[in-house]
């Protein structure tokens, strides 16, 4: 059997926690930033998990993770 590539943009985007789950950078902490409040910007940073109905999807592009 030959080795299944992996999907390189994904991999730059999700990663894989301790347990198991599929992680996710959050959106909206890029650019705009000076309207926004601490508490907002606070809270958007770090990860959160994937939506459970994406997480096939993203295994499949994710091989070997």
């Amino acid at each position: 059997m030959p080795k299944i590539k992996t999907h390189k943009s994904a991999a730059k985007r999700f990663s894989v926690s301790g347990g198991g789950k599929i992680m996710r950078n959050k959106a909206y902490k890029r650019h705009l930033l000076t309207h926004k409040s601490r508490k907002n910007k606070r809270n958007l940073s770090g990860k959160e998990v994937v939506f459970s109905g994406d997480v096939y999807r993203i295994k499949r592009m994710l091989p070997y993770a």
